[in-house]
């Protein structure tokens, strides 16, 4: 017997907006309809009516959790545009913090996908390693939510103790590997909850355009930070992770493993910190005129900023295109077949941010 199901926009899987309306024959999910755009804020219009400084405070806005790399997307593409370049000092400082965030992220989503499995004492572990990352952001920054650290020409705050940052990484990267990645790829329930469910195959990953770890684990090696390096890490160096399984598991190791980068990543950044100024002696108000694109790794995929300048301290066009834009569809190809059981987990794999998206 066939049913019209619809989730959300309250609803299991997130405290966001988001809807679906299930098309299932019994138990079995045939397709489904997708709703975004509950809580648009009208964020690229508002940044075309104020200045650069205080769009960087808007644009941080879009996301609660991936709000530096809003910032720091807004800041490349006017500084690629001004022909400004970064001293190196900052470029290591916004390469650690992006990599903070990126820890930040997947641990926050892998606490939540724990939770949608019922595994309640993995979610509880999983946050005591959140908070360990937001200590060391809010003692970087001052704050454990946008951090205000990017602006045009650099970073606003340097990392004056260094040993005590590499110590907190190293602690987190140590119950990484004992706890989340053991875990996720070796416990009997989360298989059993995760193996063969929600499969993307690789046609479809690149059917839909989707990015970040959701592509990743349909085995494309698809990553910013590898294909157009920016911030510290072609200095740096990066291994990309990938995963051939396409199912919710290969979403879980590919985040889970990215972690294990992230820590590596830091640590060398804070060996290798060159010395000197983390910004241009003076602040940037105006932009030449022109146009540019920039790309970033956020955790959840590539962002990308679209900007232009006719000269003045107001940008003409702020176009942004976020990585859930493109994940959020390929739920459709993921469901199709599935138990009405697993679309808790299913949806909760492709990390979705309606803030984003609403933007």
């Amino acid at each position: 017997m066939p049913f019209r199901i619809p989730i959300g926009p309250y609803h299991p899987a997130l405290e966001e907006p988001y809807k679906l309306i299930l098309h299932s024959k019994g138990e079995v999910v045939e397709d489904v309809d997708i709703e975004v755009g509950f809580v648009h804020r009208g964020i690229e219009l508002l940044a075309q009516r104020r200045n650069y400084i205080q769009d960087l405070t808007l644009v941080e806005r879009v996301c609660g959790i991936c709000s530096n790399i809003h910032t720091l997307t807004f800041s490349i593409a006017a500084e690629q545009i001004a022909g400004i370049r970064v001293p190196d000092r900052a470029r290591f400082i916004r390469t650690i913090i992006a990599e903070l965030e990126r820890l930040h992220s997947h641990l926050l989503w892998a606490g939540i996908g724990s939770e949608d499995i019922g595994f309640q004492t993995m979610f509880m572990e999983i946050y005591a390693l959140r908070e360990k990352v937001m200590d060391v952001l809010e003692a970087i920054s001052g704050n454990r939510v946008n951090y205000a650290m990017n602006c045009i020409g650099g970073v606003n705050r340097d990392i004056v103790d260094h040993e005590a940052v590499l110590s907190a990484v190293r602690q987190i990267r140590t119950g990484i590997e004992k706890v989340v990645v053991p875990i996720f790829t070796g416990n009997r329930t989360v298989i059993a909850r995760t193996r063969g469910v929600g499969i993307l195959s690789r046609e479809d990953a690149i059917a839909y355009g989707v990015v970040g770890p959701v592509a990743r684990a349909s085995g494309l090696a698809l990553d910013v930070r590898q294909d157009f390096p920016y911030a510290a890490y072609a200095d740096l160096g990066f291994n990309i992770v990938t995963q051939e399984g396409c199912d919710v598991q290969a979403r879980v190791v590919v985040r889970a493993l990215e972690m294990l980068e992230s820590c590596r990543l830091i640590e060398k950044a804070l060996k290798e910190m060159p010395a000197g100024p983390i910004r241009l002696a003076e602040p940037v108000t105006t932009v030449p005129a022109g146009e540019t694109m920039a790309r970033v790794e956020a955790p959840r995929g590539e962002v990308v900023y679209y900007l232009k300048s006719d000269g003045s301290d107001i940008p003409v066009r702020v176009k942004i295109r976020t990585p859930s834009d493109l994940n959020i569809p390929s739920v459709r190809a993921m469901v199709r077949g599935q138990a009405l059981g697993d679309m808790s987990i299913i949806q909760a794999s492709i990390d979705p941010c309606c803030s984003c998206t609403d933007r």
